[in-house]
């Protein structure tokens, strides 16, 4: 692999880093007729930058684009834009524009990032860590058709996921939603075998902080109007029948499916990773009904209380 283009720009300003861009894709062989969106990365100082610098790369090789990465640094110091450029090499399939906002620019990011925004090409804000109460509120997130927070990180996700409902806006979703997508998709191939009996409940347990159990419970909740509890104990995801059980569950032998009157199904299962989870995000820009019924069904959630 090329070695990357790393250009750094301290004190500058928007002028000189849209002259240095333009410079490095003359130079470099680098085109933005590829790129097929814009993606802004929010985050304060202390953040891991080069986790999300990462995570993107690796999404941009399947979401061509240009990525804007917004630090915030000390509101109370004196204005000062520092910025980092970097093509090729471990970019990926994209332009990464990194810039550290200090002082009063920490809280006028959008005036920043305006000037770098790809012409007629989507626009996506992504908060890897923590993320405004309503996003599409935020400076950043009006900017932006696509709203990414996650909750993965979550001390509480019930409550920050509880406040996500409220403040939902088509747009808006949560990469927590991404990460139990093959196992959404595990479940519902499993309803297609018959016996089709009906369903009177759900259960969904598992780490009383991993926020996509959550999500998982508040979209069994809305599609299947049944009563659904969530609790704490090994991942596992069951459906009570008429007739008998189907269950889900992860153990040290990967995912084990297993139905009243059939054979035990299995399949392999790994953690999805948040370049996976953000590159699946990327691939639809429209409003994500499902992700909202999940919200919504989160108040017909019954939660146990740990012991």
């Amino acid at each position: 692999m090329e070695a990357p283009v790393i250009v750094d720009l301290p004190d500058t300003t928007t002028e000189e880093i849209s002259k240095k861009i333009v410079h490095l894709r003359r130079t470099g062989g680098a085109v933005t007729l590829g790129r097929v969106l814009t993606l802004i990365i929010d985050l304060d100082d202390g953040d891991d930058a080069e986790d999300a610098v990462e995570a993107s790369n690796r999404a941009s090789r399947e979401h061509p684009c240009r990525v804007i990465m917004v630090v915030r640094h000390d509101r109370s110091a004196a204005p000062k834009l520092d910025a980092q450029l970097r093509v090729g090499g471990d970019a990926g399939a994209s332009e990464v524009v990194v810039l550290h906002l200090t002082g009063p620019l920490a809280d006028h990011p959008h005036a920043v990032v305006t000037p770098f925004l790809l012409p007629d090409t989507p626009v996506v804000t992504w908060w890897p860590g923590r993320a405004p109460a309503r996003p599409a509120d935020s400076r950043l997130g009006r900017l932006a058709s696509r709203r990414i927070t996650d909750s993965r990180r979550s001390d509480d996700p019930g409550a920050l996921l509880g406040a996500r409902r409220v403040g939902y806006t088509p747009g808006d979703t949560d990469l927590a939603w991404a990460a139990i997508t093959q196992w959404r998709a595990m479940l519902v191939s499993a309803l297609d075998r018959p016996p089709h009996t009906e369903i009177t409940a759900a259960r969904v347990t598992g780490p009383h902080d991993l926020a996509g159990l959550d999500l998982f419970a508040g979209w069994l909740a809305n599609a299947l109007g049944v009563p659904v509890t969530r609790s704490d104990g090994d991942m596992s995801v069951t459906l009570i029948r008429t007739d008998g059980e189907l269950s889900m569950s992860v153990g040290d032998e990967g995912g084990v499916l297993r139905s009243t009157g059939h054979p035990d199904g299995r399949s392999h299962w790994a953690r999805r990773t948040t370049a996976e989870c953000l590159a699946e995000e990327l691939r639809s820009l429209d409003a994500d009904e499902v992700y909202e019924s999940a919200l919504h069904g989160l108040s017909g959630v019954t939660h146990e209380e740990r012991p």
